[in-house]
């Protein structure tokens, strides 16, 4: 097998989580007395730190958005974080890869303690060898940051053997920004026209494609 390493990004690539994420951003902007009429506007907090999002959806200064992260938190720690669903042919295709052997890891600007809730409510995290994630502080938010905290724990000497696997542009760009190759998916948030813009080496609409490029 060429690849032997597989880092997954979680909302979006292994999990729905627009619910409960759309949910708890709702939840916070009321806070300010913001309502949102259609939650698909909200779609862009799919992903990328809360902290980016609020200060370029909204036009929140730091100390807004790390308050607003405050509130997005108290609704999600134990309703919105299992407002979510796992995506059908996700079990089959990991544990499809651990029949080969590979390593998996997650690679997500989901807090550590969250990702591992929503690991183990769902029950996937049995195929995982490995959870790099954020941090709550915000120390470590951003995908590329992420990917390369990530990589320094593992220490993987040879870099050819790892895929970066997710479905937006940030999870594109984290792993060329540290000599990854990357799949995009396209049953989750971000467009194909996204992802090859981002200049993923491989993209695919079904979680079995995986296995034959891997």
């Amino acid at each position: 097998m060429e690849h032997r390493y597989f880092l997954f990004d979680l909302d979006g690539t292994l999990t729905d989580s627009a619910p409960g994420i759309t949910n708890s951003v709702m939840y916070a902007l009321n806070k300010y007395n913001i309502r949102v009429s259609d939650r698909r506007e909200l779609y862009t907090f799919i992903g990328p730190p809360l902290t980016d999002s609020f200060m370029t959806q909204f036009g929140f200064s730091k100390d807004q958005a790390l308050e607003a992260i405050s509130y997005y938190r108290e609704y999600y720690k134990d309703t919105g974080i299992f407002e979510n669903s796992v995506y059908e042919g996700i079990p089959e295709l990991l544990s499809g890869l651990k029949k080969r052997n590979a390593f998996i890891a997650l690679a997500t600007s989901k807090p550590y303690e969250f990702a591992v809730r929503i690991l183990e409510h769902f029950e996937l995290y049995q195929y995982f060898d490995h959870v790099g994630a954020a941090t709550m502080d915000g120390s470590i938010a951003k995908k590329t940051d992420v990917i390369k905290n990530l990589l320094s724990e593992l220490n993987i000497p040879d870099l050819s053997s790892v895929l970066m696997i997710g479905d937006r542009d940030q999870d594109i760009d984290g792993a060329k920004a540290n000599s990854l190759k990357s799949v995009g998916v396209l049953w989750g948030f971000g467009t194909r026209e996204e992802l090859e813009g981002s200049g993923a080496d491989y993209i695919i609409s079904k979680p079995e494609e995986l296995l034959s490029i891997s």
